[in-house]
């Protein structure tokens, strides 16, 4: 039996070819197979937001300068429509708050102001009629119901131009009220006091005590809200409309910048798109910063010279008002009212007077410096003349009731000749001429603030339009030549 050989082939190695037999290529390495969902079905891959494939198209557009241009213009026209509409926005609001100033807000503190006045000049009427007694003139008479009838007539007009749920409202309301309480008063004390009964002075009292205690501070505050409301619409129609400005500025800065890049590309100087709109941005630009600054110095000039002295004009005659109520009650009262200061017992009626007459002497003096021209300062030192000559009347009539002579304390006080009423009449009289010229001095200068604004919002809307017209119309020239 033959010997067997046995070979051994290594795995180490690739089995020799065969002969007649080809060889096949390795075959390459294969992807990882997709992910597949359950039951088969393939995970979808997460979609790039819109966002961000907008971002990849303009950055992709802004590699050729025909993209370059078109993002330009728009930039371009975005700026100037931005700057228009902000533009008229706010000078809307400027304009609506300066409108106010003029003929809602001031007219309201006025209407307050006279209001408050109207019931002091009634309550002083009425301690002056009482006075008179059963020889109450026709004019004492009526001037009492002409004092009531205007405040009952001013606060109808300022409860309509108030909102519902406002503080004022509420403080018409009560004066709504109170007005015809007091009244009421004043009446039963006439009545009282023609039949000879001495409760006729506890009643007329006692409606002093209403209206100084009740009524003027209800109009006084009433008074004090509507210049609050006064001084907001100053302050929304003067400050400088910075955002518009600014935005002005940079719109003027990226159309320059769009004019040199063009020239620096083209040898051209001039792009009469890009001009056009330059122009009509400068034109928005000058009148917005023009118009405003002369609206701005008439609205302050009215603050200044007409708000600030109608107030102090204001006080001066409240203050001339109760210190007059206040010399009536003195000889009503006959010492009745006492009040201690400084360790002294004075009466208080006549303490009161005093004190309102050291009052009525800063406003007048305060009147006196806010006064811009002759006109307005004229009746302010006349008045000043008056109070002085009413204080030596009144320290007279004063001596004459402490020694006992009332008839003739009486007579210095409401008589026909030489009586402090006189006085009283001169001071209010001049007080009111002196309104009458500041109330002209704030009108003139408020409507000259309020008309420097007039049509700026509109213009400047338009102008704006036609603005960003021409920026695209300028680009869209250029845009022609790559066509």
């Amino acid at each position: 039996m033959g010997e067997v050989t046995v070979t051994h082939v290594p795995t180490s190695s690739a089995p020799p070819p065969r002969p007649g037999l080809s060889t096949l290529p390795a075959v390459p390495a294969q992807p990882a197979p997709t992910p597949r969902a359950p039951h088969g079905r393939t995970e979808p891959q997460p979609r790039r937001t819109a966002l961000a494939e907008g971002f990849d198209q303009l950055r992709a557009a802004a590699t050729t300068e025909p993209g370059r241009l078109r993002i330009i213009g728009a930039v371009l026209a975005l700026l100037v429509v931005a700057f228009g509409a902000v533009t008229a926005w706010q000078m809307t609001d400027r304009a609506a708050a300066a409108d106010d100033v003029l003929t809602s807000s001031q007219p309201l503190s006025s209407d307050a102001a006279d209001i408050y006045r109207s019931l002091a000049d009634a309550n002083t009427a009425a301690s002056s009629g009482f006075l008179a007694g059963g020889q109450e003139t026709a004019t004492s008479r009526d001037r009492y119901e002409r004092n009531i009838r205007t405040a009952a007539e001013k606060l109808v007009g300022a409860a309509a131009n108030s909102d519902p749920d406002s503080p004022s409202a509420a403080t018409i309301a009560k004066l709504n009220r109170l007005l015809p309480e007091y009244k009421g008063l004043v009446e039963r004390a006439r009545t009282y006091n023609r039949q000879g009964f001495p409760v006729g002075g506890a009643y007329l009292r006692y409606a002093n005590e209403k209206m100084q205690q009740r009524m003027l501070p209800a109009a006084e505050d009433l008074y004090k809200k509507e210049n609050q409301r006064l001084r907001a619409d100053y302050a929304d129609a003067t400050p400088y409309p910075w955002a518009a400005i600014a935005l002005g500025v940079a719109a003027l800065a990226a159309l320059a910048w769009a004019q040199h890049r063009n020239y620096r590309r083209t040898n051209r100087v001039l792009n009469h798109g890009l001009v056009a709109a330059t122009a009509t941005v400068t034109v928005v630009l000058l009148w917005l910063v023009v118009g405003h600054s002369f609206a701005r110095a008439g609205l302050n000039d009215s603050y200044d010279h007409g708000v600030r002295s109608l107030n102090v004009l204001h006080d001066a005659r409240i203050a001339s008002l109760k210190a007059r109520g206040n010399e009536n009650l003195t000889l009503v009262a006959r010492g009745a009212e006492t009040r201690k200061a400084g360790g002294e017992t004075h009466d208080a009626y006549d303490y009161d007077f005093r004190a309102e007459m050291k009052a009525l002497g800063t406003y007048l003096a305060d009147a006196g410096k806010l006064a811009d021209d002759s006109s307005g300062e004229r009746p302010v030192t006349a008045a000043a003349g008056n109070m002085a000559e009413w204080n030596k009347r009144h320290t007279a009539a004063r001596e004459q009731d402490e020694n006992g002579n009332y008839q003739r304390a009486l007579d210095m006080v409401i008589g026909p000749k030489d009586a402090t009423g006189e006085c009283f009449d001169s001071v209010d009289e001049n007080l009111r001429t002196a309104l009458a010229h500041e109330e002209t001095e704030f009108r003139h200068a408020a409507g000259d603030g309020r008309d420097a604004l007039t049509g700026l919002s509109s213009g400047a809307a338009v102008l704006a339009v036609l603005g960003a017209a021409g920026a695209v119309l300028g680009i869209g020239r250029r845009l022609s030549e790559y066509r």
